[in-house]
């Protein structure tokens, strides 16, 4: 149902008591910096912004490799506040090699396993924000390649009318 890395991290999230769930929060949060691009990297798409759901800016980069999957990095402003940094760091390690629609598909369920249900309760807003950012560029991706599969499908049959009329007359 969830992705492998995602679901290791779900089920460690499941086996901590509330105190340590909270520790362990805030040191995704610490590691979030690790997620941002790496010098030399390219990206099919970036989307960089600050929403209102949000206290700073926030950077979503989207690179597809070769073989379909996903790989995304995040930069966050320094007003993002802790819980959306420990679900970036989260999100970017357990999204890992999956495919932009494996992605748009992933039933957000998962996320009260992980911050708990009180801290879903109490902020709500913030908890889904970065999986509905990623989920989003995801879409735009997956829109732009049907767009483009369209666009080149088009251009053949094009092709193969004017070859013939070309020849019939």
């Amino acid at each position: 149902m969830y992705p492998a890395r995602l679901n290791k991290i779900i089920n460690l999230f499941d086996s901590l008591p509330e105190d340590e769930r909270r520790e362990t929060l805030v040191s995704y949060a610490d590691n979030a910096k690790k997620q941002e691009p790496r010098t030399g990297e390219t990206f099919d798409l970036v989307d960089v912004r600050k929403d209102e759901e949000c206290m700073d800016t926030v950077g979503v980069y989207l690179h597809v490799d070769e073989n379909g999957k996903a790989h995304i990095r995040m930069t966050l402003g320094p007003e993002v506040q802790t819980l959306t940094r420990s679900m970036s760091a989260i999100l970017c390690k357990g999204l890992e090699g999956c495919t932009p629609q494996e992605i748009l598909d992933l039933p957000s369920d998962f996320v009260t396993r992980i911050v708990g249900a009180e801290l879903v309760r109490i902020r709500s807003q913030t908890i889904y924000y970065v999986l509905t950012r990623i989920k989003s560029i995801c879409k735009v991706y997956l829109d732009r390649q049907r767009m483009a599969e369209v666009a080149q499908e088009n251009r053949r049959l094009a092709s193969c009318g004017r070859r013939a009329s070309g020849r019939s007359a």
